[in-house]
């Protein structure tokens, strides 16, 4: 059997199942060969060799060992490997073991470090159920899941998650948890009457999606998409094809590894040529002269530095909940310009909530956190009188007895919803006025009732009273108001004024708010125990209108407040109603939060027209995944480094998107986490404020420390250089420069990661994406502190040599100058523009004394342990007549860093005057 044939069906902008919502059920099994009675086994099996299972496909993760080649990627990381075996050729054994030693230990640390591969796919692919209820040959079976194929007719139950895309054949109160995939923060009301053909996701109540949960009712649908095909296998593809962006540290790194790399090797033709041709050395000789040269320039400590400078933050930020599984994004976060961020969950406790009451008394107001009982309710601000609170304590009795939900306590005394979480709200808002529901149940034990169906739009109970039974009635605003004929005033009933209750019903859902109107009949005859909906037609009294909303995180409303003060730009972007939205928005102080671009509009726009759209506005909604992606690239393309948060799979191909992808850790789906660089444990926004703190000091104190490793690397070199050009002896070899530069410079410049906070760095705005690693000021310093540190290395060279000592000892003498003088350095640098000489800064953290100490003790054992000596050819020194020299061009180092200090100090207010 083959599918009949005909037009392809409809199929909608954003794909997968597209298309079939707004068929009736009728053509739906007609272009898919189906029947009400399922496909015949030998169909099924036909279909799904030809259609393939209904998985994903896996992402193949990199083994351990391309991970860890993958280390050596790196330009100057290279440049040293051919340096290493071009050395090892020429028979410097000993030199090429300690360059590969040293590339070894870059490589290990990296890789060590490195956080675990994307595995977005397999997050997605996971969310799949593993079994479904299918009609086969007429009965119903059980089958994998993976088996399904289009024309299946599958069965849905409460609790069960949705195993393929349908076309729903028949809905009986069913009821799909959809955030995950839509971002509607309450599940959906599903139905089987097509809908319009241009319907957003979100509006496709006539589809159920594959992945989603059934929270309450019962289905049947036929199967029109399995696998790749879906709209979650879709959102799966998004992932694979989004290109992930290198980090604005990793960019800047990179340039300036190509231009530093190609300096060195233009450096070392041209030193190699003169070498060889004008100053008589051999070809050998020249060589490891263009070794040395090579060594000394490369900052061979800096990958490793920055690597646990990294590591560090990662630590840092875990502690206060963020963790991070790649190292990077700990520096971009303190660039971020942009957090976009999902509203359901991230900015809101994912936890409706009853706000308001609208009653013919006016309109109450309803606090309290959650769905914990805790709370109150005022009228006006003001606690209501005895008539108020008689109306609102019959409220809430209805809409405690006219509930299937339950509240349950947790031990960690949070409070859950076992049911429908707006029926849970209600119960929470029982309690805040005072009923207790389970007291409620009890004394009005219910006798029949009438299920909420999508067809009717209301539920009711009947319920035993004292002398006479009555009728609870909840549901859609325009439904009960149809079958109201009164209203409770404070002396009893009124006439209903149907129009202007509908008109308030539609301010309320102006404001964000979701609508429930509740109503009741206390005149049914005693001994009852049926109830019809010809009971109730035209005959109840409203009691008021309920609005709930999923109120926001109050200390989402402070972070955002930081995090607009530090220059960031807060964005909200959901697929839940415009009206919630902007409600939302305005809550948690959005600015501009009136105007919401909805996702219809952004379908209109080029991507010209986005991009200043995209500035314009900070709320949007109604958006599929594909309109979270387009507005993350749109708000790169305007030089924004862009921070995306979100929970469900909808948020995942953004979040792989975005320079950093924020994914919440308690109520995220594996996908989105996956999916993410950074995963928060408690869902706080606020802990992104918190993260952004962190990531700005981690770039300052890279900062600190690329400005403090640079400079002895130039000095190393001139030193040598110098030394090729006058034609002398090198004052430090290629091994010892190894030593300085991987041993004590990396044990000084780790002491910098730990660098507290500077003051207002959390009031400074993000600095620009392009702005350079080596900024003027950086380069200057690195320009000044490399000739000092060349004159002390040079200098204390040909000082020694002149008193008569062997080269050896001056080598050993300018390498423990070099050491000294970045000593002092290291105590100048923590303060950038700040004096250095002062009680405070002269103490150091607990890292500095401690990375000094064993700095110390590392040149103690160079200097005077015979196998060092043996290794690096140094020498002992006399502590007096060769120590002191050391020791005074250290001082004097310190006093002209000081004094450069106070003289840019002096300078920049004058510079700034005449500018």
């Amino acid at each position: 059997m083959s599918l009949p044939p005909g037009p392809a069906p409809p199929r909608a902008q954003n794909g997968g199942g597209a298309g079939w919502h707004s068929l009736a059920t009728e053509q739906a099994l007609g272009r898919l060969g189906a029947a009400p009675a399922g496909l015949t086994r030998g169909e099924a099996a036909r279909r799904l060799s030809e259609h393939g299972p209904n998985t994903l496909p896996a992402a193949a993760p990199r083994s351990a060992f391309r991970r860890f080649l993958a280390q050596f990627n790196h330009l100057l990381i290279q440049v040293l490997i051919a340096a290493a075996a071009i050395t090892g050729v020429l028979g410097y054994f000993k030199d090429a073991i300690v360059i590969l030693s040293v590339v070894l230990v870059n490589a290990t640390v990296a890789f060590v470090q490195e956080g675990r591969a994307e595995q977005a796919l397999n997050a997605i692919r996971d969310m799949l159920s593993p079994h479904a209820s299918v009609l086969r040959d007429g009965a119903r079976i059980t089958v994998d899941a993976a088996d399904l194929v289009p024309g299946d007719v599958v069965l849905l139950e409460p609790g069960e998650r949705v195993p393929a895309d349908l076309r729903l054949l028949r809905a009986r109160g069913l009821r799909v948890e959809e955030a995950a995939l839509t971002g509607e923060s309450v599940p959906v009301d599903k139905t089987s009457d097509p809908v319009a053909a241009d319907a957003p996701l979100a509006d496709r109540t006539s589809m159920a999606f594959s992945g989603t949960l059934v929270a309450a009712g019962q289905g049947m649908g036929v199967v029109v998409a399995t696998g790749p095909a879906t709209e979650i296998g879709r959102i799966s593809g998004m992932i694979g094809a989004v290109q992930t962006l290198t980090t604005p540290l990793l960019r800047q790194m990179n340039l300036f590894a190509r231009r530093l790399t190609g300096i060195i090797l233009g450096l070392a033709v041209l030193i190699f040529a003169f070498a060889w041709l004008f100053r008589g050395f051999g070809a050998e000789e020249a060589f490891m002269a263009v070794v040395g040269i090579a060594v000394a320039s490369i900052p061979e400590g800096l990958p490793a530095v920055m690597t646990i400078t990294l590591a560090i933050g990662v630590r840092r930020m875990a502690a206060r909940n963020a963790i991070v599984r790649q190292l990077p994004a700990v520096e971009t976060l303190g660039a971020v310009s942009v957090i976009c961020s999902d509203k359901t969950g991230t900015l809101t406790r994912n936890e409706m909530a009853v706000a308001v009451i609208d009653s013919d008394f006016g309109r109450f107001e309803v606090s309290g956190s959650g769905y914990a009982p805790g709370g109150s309710v005022a009228l006006a601000g003001e606690t209501p009188g005895p008539a108020a609170l008689a109306l609102l304590q019959e409220l809430a009795q209805g809409v405690a007895l006219c509930n299937d939900a339950a509240l349950r306590e947790q031990p960690d005394g949070g409070w859950t919803v076992a049911g429908d979480p707006m029926e849970g709200a209600m119960l929470a808002f029982a309690a805040r006025a005072g009923l207790a529901p389970e007291t409620a149940r009890l004394r009005h034990p219910r006798r029949d009732e009438i299920p909420f169906d999508s067809r009717h739009r209301y539920m009711a109970t009947l319920h035993a009273g004292h002398d006479a039974a009555f009728v609870c009635v909840k549901g859609a605003p325009e439904r009960v108001l149809a079958m109201c004929a009164a209203v409770r005033r404070e002396d009893g009933t009124a006439p209903l004024d149907a129009s202007a209750w509908r008109a308030r019903a539609e301010a309320l859902a102006a404001d964000g708010l979701r609508v429930i109107a509740v109503a009741t009949r206390a005149d049914v005859p005693h001994g009852t125990d049926t109830l019809a909906p010809a009971d109730i037609e035209g005959g109840l009294v409203l009691l008021g209108l309920l609005g709930l909303i999923d109120p926001p995180r109050e200390e989402a409303i402070a972070a955002v407040a930081e995090c607009q003060a530090a220059g960031i730009r807060v964005k909200m972007i959901t697929g839940d109603h415009a009206a919630t939205a902007s409600a939302i928005a305005r809550q948690v102080g959005l600015r501009g939060a009136g105007s919401v671009v909805t996702g219809a509009e952004l379908d209109t726009l080029d991507d010209a027209t986005l991009r200043v759209r995209v500035l314009e506005s900070d709320v949007f909604a109604r958006t599929s995944p594909e309109h979270k992606l387009r507005l993350v690239e749109a708000l790169q393309a305007g030089g924004a480094v862009v921070a995306m948060t979100g929970d469900g799979v909808n948020d995942a191909p953004a979040l792989k998107r975005a320079d950093v992808g924020v994914a919440m850790g308690r109520k995220g789906t594996e996908a989105a986490k996956e999916a993410a660089e950074m995963v928060l444990a408690d869902d706080n926004f606020a802990t992104i404020a918190a993260a952004v703190r962190a990531g700005r000091t981690v770039y300052d104190n890279l900062t600190k420390t690329v400005t403090f490793l640079l400079p002895i690397n130039g000095g190393e070199a001139m030193s040598i250089v110098l030394a090729i050009l006058l034609g002398t002896q090198l004052p430090i070899t290629p091994t010892q420069i190894l030593w300085v530069n991987m041993v004590s410079s990396v044990a000084l410049a780790l002491t910098l990661a730990f660098e507290p906070t500077e003051p207002g760095t959390m009031r400074l705005p993000p600095r620009p994406a392009d702005q350079p690693l080596l900024t003027g000021f950086v380069v200057w310093r690195i320009v000044f502190v490399s000739l000092l540190f060349f004159g002390c290395v040079f200098g204390m060279f040909k000082y020694a040599t002149a008193q008569g000592l062997s080269v050896e000892t001056a080598r050993t003498m300018a390498v423990n100058t070099l050491v000294a003088a970045e000593v002092a350095y290291l105590f100048s640098v923590r303060y950038r523009h700040g004096a250095s000489l002062t009680w405070r800064g002269m103490l150091g953290t607990r890292a500095v004394l401690l990375g000094v100490a064993a700095v110390i003790v590392l040149q103690l054992l160079f200097t005077y342990a015979e196998p060092m000596q043996v290794l690096f050819a140094s020498r002992p020194l006399d502590p007096l007549g060769e120590g002191l020299p050391v020791l005074a061009v250290a001082v004097l180092i310190f006093a002209l860093l000081e004094m450069e200090k106070l003289a840019i100090r002096c300078l920049r207010p004058l510079v700034v005057s005449a500018a």
